[in-house]
């Protein structure tokens, strides 16, 4: 999804960090699952949310750990440029069957 000159840091955390971080880059105050933050054109990082991904995974008829590489797929098209909509979500499904050989029905 990014190329292979492309760097990434992926860090996996829990509840408290997610939920610092989602306050002080978003202003939102909760825990999310999942952020992107593009460092450059060719480099950036993602953050998982391992605790809220394996608490809402069944809600989206997943495990916990495809709903980590849904979330993963999801940041990378972040990084790239997509935000939520269609478009989006075309390419989440195309890469849910293209890594997993599995269909996704889900939008964050």
């Amino acid at each position: 999804i990014l190329g292979n000159s492309y760097e990434l840091s992926l860090v996996f955390i829990g509840n408290a960090r997610a939920q610092t971080l989602n306050k002080m880059h978003r202003g939102k105050n909760y825990p999310t699952n999942v952020l992107a933050f593009p460092l450059s054109e060719t480099s950036g990082e993602i953050f998982i949310n391992v605790r809220r991904a394996a608490r809402e995974a069944s809600h989206f008829n997943h495990n916990p750990e495809t709903h980590i590489m849904y979330l993963f797929i999801h940041a990378t098209l972040h990084l790239v440029g997509f935000t939520h909509g269609d478009a989006m979500e075309d390419q989440e499904h195309h890469y849910m069957r293209k890594y997993l050989g599995k269909e996704t029905a889900i939008c964050i």
